[in-house]
């Protein structure tokens, strides 16, 4: 992907042009980031909390609902984990299974030696695993 930075003292606020061939998942995902800012909205209770991409370790489904645990604690997130799958940085967060994205800053340890998928250990030692059938994408992720 080619970037370019053209700076104008003339305008008011910055302003990002995509030019591509074709309006692909890709391209539609970078805009969604880029009009997102980065930031998701997680909920306790009635009390919206801006949380940032750099503190979330993992996002998962639960009891019908959409979780998102962080260095500040868990929270209740409104969108859905194929929502947040393309508004979050696909080379910062990945899949691993059908019910769990994580965050690959935040890998600690990795467990290869069992058979068919890996042991992800995040930090705050929280422990997640990798489901056979995302194994190969984590570890093309990874550089594996």
């Amino acid at each position: 992907m080619k970037v370019t930075v053209v700076i104008d003292p003339n305008r008011a606020e910055p302003e990002v042009t995509i030019t591509a061939p074709a309006l692909t998942d890709e391209v539609k995902a970078l805009a969604a980031r880029l009009e997102g800012g980065g930031i998701l909205t997680g909920w306790r209770g009635d009390t919206a909390v801006p949380l940032e991409e750099e503190a979330i370790l993992r996002c998962y489904g639960e009891e019908k609902g959409v979780k998102v645990q962080t260095t500040q604690g868990i929270f209740d997130l409104r969108e859905r984990l194929y929502e947040l799958e393309a508004k979050l940085d696909r080379h910062t967060f990945v899949r691993i299974s059908h019910s769990e994205i994580v965050n690959l800053r935040k890998i600690t340890a990795m467990d290869l030696g069992l058979t068919g998928t890996i042991r992800i250990t995040l930090a705050e030692e929280t422990v997640c695993y990798v489901s056979r059938r995302y194994v190969k994408k984590i570890k093309e992720a990874l550089g594996l």
